[in-house]
């Protein structure tokens, strides 16, 4: 027989007996709103900003509040690279080398919100993909948006709401002034699996002296009762090599040619020909200084 339900509330068990249902639901929840508003019997068990307690130190809020110093101010752009060139100083006659990137049809895709999401940061899309290999969701997505499906997609993280840009901006060459220092990040030449000598520089074994077929190979990968008969965590030993992302910082940008959407950088960055390479504003230098001609012209290219 099914129990009997009480008729009224004062036969219900204490609230913390209760299931969730029957508790009160919370108004708001998000970082801007600290852990949480709703009122609790103990006001002085978590610092809320909405009472005006300061903010905890291991707080969502205070986690950002550290990064406002390494975020950069504006969003950063997808480049394909093209390869590695030089540059003659016609004065000096002096040679430097630099890579060549170039900017395929970049446009803002989407925005992240503190309020929404729980920190600033641009969705950022370039090249073009054909509508027939994309899923239902992703195509929903781009239109919403208003822009061209995208073969690459990245985000790029912003300080606060002012490096925002307008979404279906297009971002070219010119967002980069020249002699200016980016952060260029893309994946390296992997190099599939191998050996310890390619891998980690090992010396190797001798050639002679009895040796034998063993010229090349690791040799012990650990002491036996010393370290309790196993290999030690983090032993350099043979497996996958490259295919990782590499930043190279604080690269100086040599030259920037509109017509043709290239950015020409200092020295040489991570990655084979023809990978996506992100480049933003170097984060230990100062911030570069936009013209302001060069920012109404930036923010008036949408593309409806």
């Amino acid at each position: 027989m099914a129990p009997k339900l009480p008729t009224s509330w004062a036969q219900l068990p204490p609230s913390f007996l209760l299931p969730d249902a029957f508790l009160p639901l919370i108004a708001k929840r998000g970082v801007k709103y600290g852990w949480t508003t709703a009122p609790r019997g103990k006001p002085a068990r978590f610092n809320q900003q909405t009472a005006g307690l300061p903010t905890l130190l291991q707080s969502p809020a205070a986690a950002l509040k550290r990064k406002d110093f390494t975020l950069p101010l504006r969003t950063g752009a997808l480049a394909v690279k093209k390869g590695m060139s030089a540059l003659y100083d016609p004065e000096t006659g002096k040679r430097t080398p630099c890579t060549i990137l170039q900017l395929d049809r970049v446009q803002v895709v989407a925005h992240k919100t503190r309020e929404r999401h729980g920190y600033y940061a641009v969705q950022i899309g370039a090249g073009w993909k054909h509508p027939s290999v994309l899923a239902r969701a992703e195509l929903g997505h781009f239109s919403h948006s208003g822009v061209s499906p995208k073969r690459y997609v990245s985000e790029f993280r912003v300080k606060n709401a002012d490096g925002l840009p307008a979404v279906g901006q297009l971002i070219g060459p010119e967002w980069f002034i020249e002699g200016q220092f980016v952060d260029a990040r893309a994946n390296c030449r992997g190099m599939g699996f191998e050996g310890g000598m390619k891998r980690w520089n090992f010396k190797g074994q001798g050639n002679s002296h009895g040796n034998s077929k063993n010229h090349r190979t690791m040799g012990s990968s650990g002491p036996s009762q010393g370290s309790g008969s196993r290999v030690l965590p983090g032993k350099k030993m043979p497996g996958n090599m490259g295919g990782q992302q590499v930043t190279t910082q604080n690269v100086k940008v040599l030259k920037v040619d509109v017509e043709k959407g290239l950015v020409i950088l200092n020295g040489c960055i991570a990655g084979p020909d023809g990978c996506i390479v992100k480049i933003q504003d170097a984060i230990k230098k100062p911030w570069p200084v936009i013209p302001a001609s060069a920012q109404a012209a930036a923010e008036a290219t949408v593309v409806a």
